[in-house]
């Protein structure tokens, strides 16, 4: 048998060698001939092997990535288009609501939203999921919610925009579920969860009653205040009046320490804290619960005190905060108590400005002295005219110790 590479009668020669040239130009002009010129550089689609569009310098920096053999900006349209996917969306969107207070669970915490309902909720995690491919210019997309039921919504989504020059649309349908669940706050709300007590008491006495409202005012507003910017854990648990005076259980021991302080800041006394360790956390470290005690002054402003070993007459308490201080009623002069002393100078309270009567004035005697009528026997009695006095008035208001009738300024 014949060879099959060599010939028997005719040689051939390689067709480049049938050219008018000898030389080695012969192949380069037969491949220029077959295939193009080889100084005219062509892409071809990696994947179906047609040309494709040359490339300029600006799209290479323009995203292209030389590392990624084959990535969409090398193919060509048509098999660019076959896999192209304009929007990416989920099948499904759940939303966690909380079905108390409204809030929304969104990353790993729930967040208060104000809305009346949740389809405004709906347009913002949908414009979440949904992504746009990055190849897309001029992207533009409106949304149309449809309510199916109270826990439904689906949104259908229309997409434009331009890709390669071409433009592309597309619509898709998204839906979003509702799950109606109880957040962290709200649970540990109908828990009757507390992590601080405040406990609001007067030495010697009981609380008043404008004290006690007014560490209800404070305690609202702490919390309030810590909820505008941002604190869910800030909630007032329970606020509960005893026979001694005020028991405030809130959330946190931040919300306790600050209403605490807050009340002797205004009234004066002074503040205890003892701990309790009522749990442990799930790395083991102690959860303590704090009670703070809040301790008020003996004394508040309108209370008339006799001081013991002192000789200068009863005193108008005006002010409790730090040293007690105070008006004598016998001279109108300004007394303030000793730093060893405090709020709470050796004295007996007489009474208070509810405790005032009216005594009808009789004459002023001179500079110094002026006769009024007891309120309870009518008898004409002569006391100390005090500073600031009204020589017209008809009435004046006082009050009876054993140390005789006080006429207590206006002032206070």
């Amino acid at each position: 048998m014949n060879n099959p590479s060599v010939s028997t009668g005719t040689w051939y020669r390689a067709p480049w060698e049938q050219t008018t040239s000898t030389t080695a130009n012969g192949l380069f002009n037969w491949l220029s001939v077959k295939y193009g010129a080889m100084t005219d550089s062509r892409a071809f689609c990696p994947r179906c092997g047609e040309p494709v569009p040359d490339r300029t310098a600006s799209d290479d920096d323009s995203g292209h990535d030389p590392l990624r053999p084959g990535a969409d900006v090398d193919l060509c349209d048509a098999c660019y288009f076959e896999g192209f996917e304009f929007v990416d969306a989920p099948d499904r969107i759940d939303v966690r609501v909380c079905s108390t207070c409204g809030a929304v669970h969104r990353g790993r915490r729930w967040l208060d939203v104000g809305a009346q309902d949740y389809t405004d909720i709906a347009i913002e995690e949908v414009s979440e999921a949904l992504s746009v491919h990055v190849d897309v210019s001029d992207v533009a997309w409106q949304v149309e919610p449809e309510q199916i039921d109270p826990n439904t919504i689906r949104m259908h989504c229309y997409f434009t925009g331009t890709v390669r020059g071409t433009p592309v649309e597309e619509q898709l349908t998204v839906p979003v579920r509702i799950a109606r669940q109880t957040c962290t706050r709200c649970g540990r709300i109908s828990g009757d969860y507390y992590a601080s007590i405040v406990q609001i008491r007067a030495e010697g006495r009981t609380p008043t009653s404008e004290e006690v409202e007014r560490a209800k005012v404070i305690a609202n507003r702490t919390v309030a205040d810590m909820e505008a910017t941002g604190d869910r854990n800030a909630f007032v648990t329970e606020m509960s009046e005893t026979a001694d005076g005020l028991d405030i259980k809130v959330s946190t021991n931040k919300i306790g320490k600050k209403i605490a302080y807050k009340m002797t800041e205004e009234y004066g006394g002074t503040v205890n804290d003892a701990e309790t360790l009522v749990t442990e956390d799930e790395d083991g470290n102690g959860v303590y619960r704090v009670t703070f005690a809040v301790r008020l002054p003996p004394y508040v402003p309108g209370d008339v005190i006799d001081l013991t070993d002192d000789d200068g007459g009863p005193v108008l308490v005006t002010s409790a905060r730090g040293n007690l201080k105070g008006k004598r009623l016998s001279t109108g002069e300004r007394y303030e108590a000793s730093y060893e002393e405090g709020n709470n100078p050796d004295a007996r309270k007489l009474g208070d400005r509810s405790d005032a009567v009216e005594a009808t004035l009789v004459t002023v005697e001179d500079e110094r002295a002026i006769q009024i009528l007891d309120p309870e026997t009518y008898q004409a009695k002569t006391i100390a005219k005090p500073a600031n006095f009204d020589p017209d008035a008809d009435t004046v208001p006082v009050i009876k110790s054993r140390a005789g009738l006080h006429i207590l300024p206006d002032d206070g």
